[in-house]
């Protein structure tokens, strides 16, 4: 199976900057296409906060743009999202993220997605 190692996540002020990182490790049958992190707030839904592709495409929340900035190590597997000009309403669980393909014994492929476990980030002011 493949698992999403998550860390970085904690407590800190509002105004400064904090670094999650995760990843990925496990089947050697699966290519990821593309890795990113989504969070969660208390009482609502889960959104995508940043993502990015294999060839470097990036993606990111209207509500973090400017702030966040989502880069990954593609022989590590492994994204990282710098956060920078936190604000209280950034803090929830932030989930790593990751699609891909599953290689079968017979060269055939599915897609796939994987999370990982969840990091709290709590900002306060």
């Amino acid at each position: 199976q493949v698992q999403l190692v998550e860390s970085g996540g904690g407590f800190v002020q509002a105004g400064k900057s904090l670094e999650l990182s995760c990843t990925a490790s496990g089947s050697r049958r699966f290519s990821i296409a593309a890795m990113g992190w989504y969070r969660q707030a208390s009482g609502k839904q889960r959104e995508l906060v940043a993502s990015i592709t294999s060839t470097g495409s990036t993606n990111y929340a209207d509500s973090v743009k400017g702030r966040f900035t989502v880069s990954r190590d593609n022989v590590k597997n492994t994204v990282t999202l710098q956060m920078s000009s936190l604000k209280p309403e950034d803090t929830g669980v932030y989930y790593c993220h990751a699609a891909g393909h599953l290689y079968s014994d017979y060269g055939g492929y599915v897609g796939i997605d994987y999370w990982g476990e969840g990091t709290q980030v709590t900002v306060f002011s």
